[in-house]
Parts: structure tokens; sequence; C-alpha cells
């Protein structure tokens, strides 16, 4: 097994099909990757979507919501493959996403993860804007060797936003990234995106900061 697929998501009927369909129809070898789906304890109609894949995929079933982080982190440790990416369940991929960020880990031993650039879309499936993955980072669609990710602790459960902002801090402190020049991923941009909510996001910020030592937080109205 080269890749474990994480797939956290809550209470995402509407759009966790495709997500799946995406990674089912990577043009790689099935052989090479898993695909671990953590429900984390949805209440909507995701379980009964998910058991429509479940020949295809691993579904690991929470009994309560326990918080993005902390549904990654169970998803990460019952993984098999060499190499671990989270993939976030509104989003979807390239046909050659999991083909070409394993071989460009292959054939880099000097590189500990990788990560492509991405498309912002609509619901429409409407490409908006392509963005630089270094310059506007996101959680998803990088690919780490799993005993490093083990290594730093894996994600911080006590950030309920900006967990990747973290990881990624404690990440190159000791490892490193290279980013692909391809657009592979496709991050959706809609209503219910975590990010949208300003006073969440605050919050998780003061905490980054007071964490990293990151020169004090100022609100900026």
């Amino acid at each position: 097994m080269r890749v474990s697929v994480i797939v956290p998501t809550y209470n995402r009927a509407k759009y966790i099909g495709r997500t799946i369909r995406s990674l089912l129809d990577q043009a790689w070898v099935k052989d090479n990757y898993e695909i671990v789906v953590i429900n984390d304890g949805s209440k909507d109609q995701t379980s009964a979507i998910l058991d429509v894949f479940s020949d295809s995929i691993k579904i690991i079933n929470l009994p309560q919501n326990m918080g993005l982080p902390s549904a990654v982190n169970v998803g990460i440790k019952q993984a098999r493959g060499e190499f671990v990416i989270r993939v976030d369940d509104d989003d979807y991929l390239h046909e050659d996403f999991l083909k070409t960020l394993c071989n460009f880990l292959d054939m880099n031993k000097d590189f500990d993860a990788v990560c492509c650039d991405y498309l912002v879309i609509n619901e429409k499936e409407q490409i908006i804007e392509r963005k630089n993955a270094e310059k506007d980072p996101i959680a998803c669609g990088i690919m780490f060797r799993k005993d490093q990710l083990i290594d730093i602790g894996l994600y911080d459960e006590s950030f309920l936003s900006r967990e990747e902002e973290d990881l990624r801090k404690r990440f190159t402190k000791k490892y490193k990234i290279k980013r692909i020049e391809l657009p592979l991923y496709r991050y959706m941009k809609h209503s219910e995106n975590m990010t949208l909510d300003k006073e969440r996001m605050d919050f998780f910020k003061k905490m980054l900061e007071e964490k990293h030592n990151i020169k004090k937080y100022e609100n900026k109205q």
C-alpha cells in the first residue's frame, strides 16, 4: 500500500459522493492506494451515501462529532500507506493527482512532503481562479510521509480551525514541503465553507499566535 487518502466528513451528503468518485476514478493502479473516510458523527444522509461505496472504501464511523483534527488523526493512525494525504469532503481531484504526487516523492528522497497548485471552483464546477499552493496554502492536497507526521505528533486536536496552519508550522521546522506547479486539486468555494466564519477563524488565529509566539494578533475591523 503506497498511499492512504484520508477523507474526514461531517454532514456533507451534498458533496461527499463526488469526492469519493474522483478518488475511485484516479488513473492509477487501485492496489496502490486506499480511501479512508472518517464519518465524524454526521446527522444527515452522509452515512447512506458512504454505504453505496462501502465495497471500495474503508469507512470509520465515529459515534459522535469529535472535530476535524481528531477525525483526521483517527484516519492517519489506521492508515496502511507509506504516504498519507488529506482530501476534504467537498473537493475533488484531477485523475493524475495521486500518481503524480507519489511519483514525485519516490524520485525526490530529499523532500519530505509535496503539494500541488489548485483550482478554486464554485458549486457549478466552474473555475473561479488558479492558486499557487505556496503563496495560498490550504489544508488538503499535501502528501506526507506517514512516519514524519507521527514524529511531529499529528494534528493538534485543540485547533478546530486553522489546524493545518499549526501542523505546517511544526512540520516545516524539521521537514521540507515541495510544490508541483500543476493544478491537480479542485477546491470548492461555497456558502458552508468553515473559513467564512470570521469569529471562529479569529479565535483560532489568536490561539495559533500564542502557541507559536507569533506577533500579537490584532483584530482589524
